[in-house]
């Protein structure tokens, strides 16, 4: 069976990673039968990278390219009828939210206000995390974020970055139903992978007060979060 190794729930969502959890929404919203299983060690993982998918001799990391396997071997309805214009925004808010992480990152492991709280959260939820593994995940969070270069400012910066790219999500999304209609599509999965790791986050981070000050995000990411719980077929976990 397909199955799905990504990083632990927490905060009431199935992953903690808003890529984890992007894939864990769209196989959801696909309505595939799979397994999850959450892991913490990414020696096995391609790229050593999470979330990755083991589909019979297949082994796939990265998000973007697990849907791309599943839409070519399972052929889903979900982006059936999109434009060549909607596959090009498509990518093009995928490609913000690769930027959002990096602020949405930085605020749980890096921001000396937060990450007492992130820790305590993950080892209580988590007691079979020790708390060495996480301070040596922050020393290498900490490093990453000095060479991708957003390490480099301060903190008020660095959120205002995250708030542009969500402010840009906000602005694409109406009132009532999905980014391209009455039924969630792929880039709907990409969105809340995002926006419910924030909004559902127990800290109040600036990146969670912007979302909160947006009812659009809100109502998006809590109809998906229905949509993707009231699909869900039973899965071994």
């Amino acid at each position: 069976m397909l199955t799905l190794y990504s990083y632990p729930d927490l905060f009431g969502v199935a992953d903690n990673n808003p890529f984890g959890l992007k894939v864990f929404a769209f196989l959801r919203l696909c309505r595939l039968s799979f397994k999850h299983r959450h892991v913490l060690n990414t020696a096995q993982a391609p790229r050593g990278q999470l979330p990755y998918i083991v589909d019979g001799a297949d082994m796939i990391g990265d998000s973007d390219a697990i849907m791309a396997h599943i839409k070519r071997k399972y052929s889903p309805s979900i982006d059936n009828g999109l434009s060549p214009g909607q596959f090009n925004l498509d990518l093009l808010v995928r490609r913000t939210l690769d930027d959002l992480y990096w602020p949405m990152s930085y605020s749980r492991w890096r921001d000396d206000r937060f990450w007492p709280t992130f820790r305590d959260a993950l080892l209580t939820t988590h007691p079979q995390i020790a708390p060495a593994e996480l301070d040596a995940a922050r020393a290498y969070n900490s490093q990453r974020y000095y060479y991708q270069g957003i390490g480099r400012y301060e903190s008020e910066q660095v959120y205002a970055r995250g708030i542009s790219d969500l402010g840009v999500i906000a602005d694409l999304l109406g009132d009532s139903g999905f980014v391209f209609g009455p039924q969630p599509a792929s880039l709907d999965a990409g969105i809340y992978g995002f926006v419910a790791n924030i909004y559902f986050y127990g800290i109040d981070t600036p990146l969670k007060q912007y979302v909160l000050s947006r009812p659009n995000l809100v109502r998006h990411c809590l109809a998906v979060h229905d949509a993707v719980e009231g699909r869900a077929q039973k899965s071994a976990v």
